[in-house]
């Protein structure tokens, strides 16, 4: 049986070689830009107005908000977020805006926030232990700090139970 394929020299099948592990190698490490939210229009976003603009004006212009306040309906929340992220990592901010507009209880706009990427917080986790505010007690203060309390005065069972 005859080999069809035509041999290449040693030097060219290297830099053929070489090539590809390059484009396999850089075809990893790209960058992905991601958009979540409320896509911003600058126009738009300026042109409501408080004392002139009303609830039903604000949804025309912006559309619906992406989430409405917690506590009362009188707070609309427009947000947008620019990610990037390397190969595998976990994505990061590199923009965000929040719109607040806030309506007064006749439904008229009364003011427009806007804030940006400052209010992003970065939590990391410390390993396997939660950090928590109050008291640290040793392995020791742990398993015998309640010796004594169980049946004490004004520890739970009236006097003379």
């Amino acid at each position: 049986m005859r080999n069809f394929m035509p041999k290449l020299p040693a030097s060219r099948a290297r830099l053929l070689a070489v090539g590809l592990m390059v484009a396999l190698t850089a075809s990893g490490c790209t960058q992905m830009k991601g958009r979540q939210g409320y896509v911003v229009d600058p126009v738009l976003t300026q042109a409501i107005t408080p004392g002139v603009d009303n609830r039903e004006s604000v949804e025309k212009t912006l559309g619906r908000p992406t989430f409405v306040g917690q506590f009362s309906n009188n707070e609309y929340y427009y947000v947008s977020r620019e990610t990037r992220q390397l190969a595998f990592a976990n994505p990061r901010p590199i923009a965000q805006q929040v719109l607040r507009v806030r309506f007064d209880p006749a439904g008229n706009v009364a003011a427009v926030d806007k804030t940006g990427l400052e209010l992003v917080s970065k939590l990391n986790p410390e390993g396997d232990k939660t950090p928590t505010l109050g008291r640290h007690r040793s392995f020791f203060e742990d398993i015998f700090g309640n010796i004594g309390a169980v049946g004490a005065p004004g520890a739970g069972a009236p006097p003379g139970q």
